[in-house]
């Protein structure tokens, strides 16, 4: 037999074992069946009407009007908060509505004082309440002149897209129960300055949320790009490589033990790639490693300043003539971002990618914490992680991969023990990580060891 063939034996093994374990486990799941149903019950026409809704208010810039209950944003975050109390309404009052919001002033965009105004629904969690993922889209608007606040920002693809998703996924989430908190925010303030985004940060700080997954949604509804591709087939994930609030002691050490690709931002995209493959018809997405477009931003960076993983999920091809525009005509070329820039199915099917993302990761357990690994010169590599009380759990996957590759490779199963060694895998040649697996075979994201890759936003 090759040597090859052998290499591939002995890591192939691993991993079909692990499927064998897996499948034993999950024979019975419903919790995966659930998955496939929940990327199924996203209703394109319910967001199409949420759309329509959203871009009738005509225009929802921050500075606009706040006491007409049919023009501004004001009108569309009380008619967002209206559509919460109806889903929590259907679910025997299963949604926490809050308005989370601040009064900003003196800043560039915001001169004056105004109130920046989140709606946030809370679906708490049945065992870990305060195990956060969480859903956003940006309620606000504008038009080619940032500070213009009263004509006409019909916003439809950017962002009522993503708003729209968020109550859409909502709808469909409330109707079951998971064991951690599952978060939807409509946030204001993006195109001021982010300060929405600020602003709920700063409140699930406070409140000491354990938010392990944002998952912002800003322009999920257009199919054909400026550069002339129609595609619906394709989405992106923007991911941060190392934290921002690393420290210069944890650079160091990173420095020696890799992990710049290995963020718990950037394993939480690669988790929700997955789910794209096991559970979404017809959808590939795409890891970009970047924290957003080039010099561009987004409200999932304010929860990466604070050291939570966050990403930004959207369309492939942006259509610039439709963003940030007046609405009109010129040499042939009609701007503005209106309604008919929308494809309705490509935007239920962005939303069924979140809201089978979430509640995955709402059932699964936690990911592990503390997971530290060793094996220098050594033939074989051990990863170790806090024991877990939660007694739903099965077991951990261990992962690696070459170093080189965007995907994770090879995975062995373990039971539900805190330390495992893999024999004669070397640790200078793969990364590593370890997930947590409930009784239903539900994982978590992968961590990779050591700060660099750990969950936990306050790790110092």
């Amino acid at each position: 037999m090759s040597k090859l063939v052998n290499q591939l034996l002995k890591y192939a093994l691993p991993t079909a074992l692990c499927s064998i374990t897996l499948n034993s486990v999950a024979v019975e799941s419903t919790q995966q069946a659930s998955l496939h149903k929940i990327a199924q019950e996203i209703s394109a026409q319910r967001i199409e009407g949420d759309i329509q809704t959203l871009v009738g208010f005509g225009t929802r810039h921050t500075l606009s009007e706040t006491k007409s209950d049919t023009r501004g944003i004001g009108a569309a975050r009380r008619w967002i908060k209206q559509e919460f109390e109806a889903i929590s309404a259907q679910c025997g009052g299963c949604l926490e509505i809050l308005e989370v919001k601040e009064t900003i002033s003196g800043e560039k965009r915001i001169p004056n004082p105004v109130e920046v105004v989140n709606i946030v629904a809370i679906q708490r969690g049945s065992t870990e309440p305060n195990r956060m993922v969480m859903m956003s889209g940006d309620i606000d608007s504008r038009v080619s002149d940032v500070m213009d606040f009263t004509s006409d920002a019909p916003g439809a693809n950017d962002n009522a897209s993503g708003v729209a998703g968020v109550i859409e996924a909502a709808r469909v989430l409330s109707q079951y129960k998971f064991n951690g908190s599952v978060v939807y925010a409509a946030l204001s303030g993006e195109e001021q300055g982010l300060f929405g985004g600020k602003i709920l940060t700063a409140y699930a700080q406070k409140n000491n949320w354990q938010v392990h997954g944002v998952l912002n949604n800003d322009m999920i509804g257009n199919i054909t790009g400026i550069n002339g591709v129609t595609d619906n087939t394709t989405a992106r994930i923007f991911s941060e490589g190392t934290r921002v609030v690393e420290t210069k002691e944890q650079a160091r050490t990173r420095r020696f033990t890799g992990g710049e690709v290995d963020s718990a931002s950037r394993n939480l995209a690669r988790y929700i790639d997955t789910i794209a493959d096991k559970y979404i018809e017809n959808l590939d997405t795409m890891l970009v490693y970047r924290l957003d477009r080039f010099a561009r931003g987004g409200h999932h960076r304010p929860f990466n300043d604070a050291g939570f993983a966050a990403v930004r999920i959207m369309e492939t091809n942006e259509h610039y003539d439709r963003q940030h525009q007046d609405l009109r005509t010129e040499n042939g070329i009609v701007y503005g971002d209106t309604i008919e820039g929308v494809d309705f199915d490509y935007a239920a099917k962005l939303t069924s990618l979140n809201a089978v993302s979430l509640a995955s990761m709402a059932w699964a357990p936690a990911p592990p914490k503390e997971v530290k690994i060793s094996g220098a010169v050594r033939a074989s590599t051990t990863l170790s992680w806090q024991p877990s009380d939660d007694k739903n759990i099965a077991g951990y996957k261990i992962y690696w991969r070459y170093t080189s590759e965007p995907q994770w490779q090879y995975s062995q199963w373990v039971d539900n023990v805190s330390e495992f060694t893999l024999k004669n895998v070397v640790i200078d040649n793969y990364y590593f990580g370890v997930a947590s697996v409930n009784k239903q075979g539900v994982e978590s994201p992968v961590v990779f060891p050591g700060d660099v890759g750990s969950f936990d936003h306050n790790i110092k």
